[in-house]
């Protein structure tokens, strides 16, 4: 976390680790064996902040992760924080001190569907 500071604004930045599913992480050329991503996120830090970065940093992402208009999660993708499903939360919950402090990782996990 870094602050800069200036004549009227104080901004607050977090590292943010993400781990995005191997399909994601070839469309974006980030190796597949790198750990985390490692985004920089403005505070107040939320998953749609975290995606809005994500997108900005990695444009040929938008709209693998969520709607263009709708802005709303693809049904086959799935996010966690802290080991908890945070899907069907609002994306602009704020996230927790681990995730902030870089202890646990943002994960957008693929869902798996299907059946024989």
């Amino acid at each position: 976390m870094k602050a800069a500071t200036g004549a009227q604004t104080t901004s607050i930045t977090h590292h943010i680790r993400v781990d995005l599913p191997l399909h994601l992480r070839r469309l974006a050329n980030i190796p597949a064996d790198a750990r985390d991503l490692i985004l920089e996120v403005p505070a107040p830090v939320t998953i749609a902040s975290c995606l809005d970065e994500l997108e900005h940093r990695f444009p040929m992402l938008r709209g693998t992760i969520r709607d263009h208009i709708t802005r709303q999660r693809r049904a086959f993708l799935r996010f966690f924080v802290c080991m908890e499903d945070w899907s069907h939360l609002p994306t602009e919950t704020p996230l927790p001190k681990p995730i902030l402090d870089g202890r646990e990782p943002l994960i957008i996990l693929g869902a798996i569907a299907g059946g024989y």
